[in-house]
């Protein structure tokens, strides 16, 4: 019988082992290929000295295709939980060193565990994906494992965050788990993520095409939007994850964490007076105006390369963390489009389910128009606006810097739509449409008649604009609270945060609604 001592030194010796991952050999190579290994991503994501590994003497069961002779270190996943800045995070990170970080029966159940742990702790899920993808050698038994992990991140979607970080290969169904989550982070140039490959892709279209062209961290965050970031580095994705939990709860139970208020609440900013032109068609930045009203000008902002129109952003005011939606005037003029539409929505849902206030900065002239964005269901990508703002129960602050004409008008979370608190600027213009229609619409006649028509129709577009392009009308029907002069803009925000701290608001019973997805 094996004494105390032995079998200590057995447990050590079986760790050692196991830690060891898939060898030196792999371990290089994975270097080589400018990636960190699955126990190094892990070391750097947790606060020193936290993390606990789970599951790790678990083993694969298959014995097809003589696996049943191939020792797989951990299953080729590392599952455990620790700290991130003093607050519990559960995480799994797939080794692709160990047979390539296949996923199969055992290795989905350890995701599987720390997934059902999560949701019961009611404490934010991050996986680290670098996987070959299914083990083929088990068969239907991979394809289920997929199913329990995909029907997992459905029952723990607006219950817990989840955060998938793509730092390697992901191909075919492991692609439907992250892109089922709340944030995709990809690395540049060493990760990507696609349905089918180039290989299948030429074989049946015969197009040519890259990993990175087709499905690599660009693709996706500036043409399909599947993923929000896109990353430098292994390292500088694990920093990106962690500054994306700083800004939100444990839970849905929860409310987001408060930081110091290290910046003054009642700051006044000049400049703003005079960001909007005198020039209805020139821009101005939006970003500038954000980072002049939120904490120290810092905002963290997902899909800053996709529909670049709209600009969602997580920010801080009075310490208090806020999601941010707003027209960008520099981009289509800051219309709404069906991509627009997308990203919004998504950010707006998230928000809602995490008890993020909305402040919804609106500059916009309208829906673009054209038969590309018809046919490609503006109509029903724009009704998600409408409807995530009129099923917001979180605080919500909207406010109006120019334009804000027709439809668009409502689908920046107008008074009607649910908004708490309508704030204006001066500049503000709300209006049904602008002034050149608005012309040819009301008064056609009158020009057609006109002795100079071009003359007439500059007339009558100058006292449209006199008579509607303010905020006036819509601060005397009650539908907007406030005119404010622009620099005031910090303060009165944060006045309205406050009051609105308290907020309790609920929606009719139901199971859930049908969103015109």
């Amino acid at each position: 019988m094996k004494t105390v001592a032995e079998k200590i030194r057995e447990l050590e010796e079986k760790e050692g082992q196991i830690k060891g991952m898939g060898g030196a050999k792999a371990v290089e190579k994975q270097h080589a290929s400018g990636k960190l290994t699955a126990r190094e991503r892990l070391d750097l994501f947790f606060d020193p000295g936290t993390f606990r590994e789970t599951d790790i003497f678990v083993k694969h069961r298959c014995v097809n295709f003589g696996m049943e002779k191939v020792e797989i270190p951990a299953d080729g996943v590392i599952t455990g939980f620790g700290q991130v800045n003093g607050r519990p995070v559960f995480a799994y990170a797939q080794d692709f060193t160990s047979r390539a970080g296949s996923l199969g029966e055992m290795h989905s159940k350890k995701i599987c565990k720390v997934m059902d742990l999560a949701l019961k702790a009611g404490v934010p899920l991050v996986g680290f994906n670098d996987s070959g993808g299914a083990r083929i050698q088990e068969g239907v038994d991979s394809l289920s494992a997929y199913g329990q992990i995909f029907y997992r991140n459905a029952i723990s979607s607006g219950v817990i965050p989840q955060i998938s970080a793509i730092m390697g290969p992901t191909a075919g169904g492991a692609v439907y788990s992250p892109a089922m989550t709340d944030f995709i982070f990809m690395v540049k140039n060493t990760s990507y993520m696609f349905i089918t490959g180039p290989d299948v892709i030429k074989s049946v279209t015969g197009e040519e095409i890259s990993f990175e062209e087709l499905g690599g961290a660009m693709a996706h965050n500036a043409k399909s939007g599947v993923a929000q970031f896109a990353c430098e580095s292994d390292a500088d994705c694990i920093e990106q994850i962690k500054r994306l939990l700083s800004f939100l709860p444990n839970n849905n139970m929860e409310d987001p964490p408060l930081a110091a208020a290290t910046d003054p609440a009642g700051r006044e900013e000049a400049a703003l007076d005079a960001i909007v032109p005198d020039d209805p068609r020139s821009s101005y930045s939006m970003y500038d105006a954000i980072r002049a009203i939120v904490d120290h000008g810092d905002i963290f902002e997902p899909l800053e390369h996709f529909a670049k129109n709209i600009i969602v952003a997580f920010a801080r005011m009075g310490g208090r963390p806020i999601g941010i939606i707003a027209n960008n005037p520099q981009v289509m003029a800051g219309c709404l489009d069906v991509d627009a539409a997308d990203k919004a929505t998504r950010f707006i849902r998230f928000c809602d389910a995490f008890n993020i206030p909305l402040l919804t900065i609106a500059d916009v002239p309208g829906y673009l128009p054209g038969s590309d964005q018809e046919w490609h269901g503006i109509i029903r990508h724009g009704a998600k606006l409408l409807w995530c703002y009129s099923e917001a129960t979180v605080p919500k602050i909207t406010l109006v810097t120019r334009k804000d004409y027709g439809g668009s008008y409502l689908a920046m979370c107008s008074r009607d739509l649910g908004a708490d608190m309508v704030i204006a600027w001066p500049t503000a213009e709300i209006a049904v449409m602008g002034a050149s229609g608005a012309a040819n619409v009301i008064f056609r006649k009158e020009i057609k008649a006109a002795e100079d028509p071009v003359a007439k129709r500059a007339e009558i577009i100058d006292n449209y604009e006199n008579l509607l392009y303010n905020p006036y009308i819509a601060a005397s029907r009650g539908f907007v609270d406030q005119v404010i002069l622009p620099r005031q803009t910090r303060p009165r925000l944060i006045e309205a945060l406050e009051i609105l701290s308290t907020k309790r608001e609920t929606l009719p019973a139901k199971k859930h609604g049908n969103i015109p997805v």
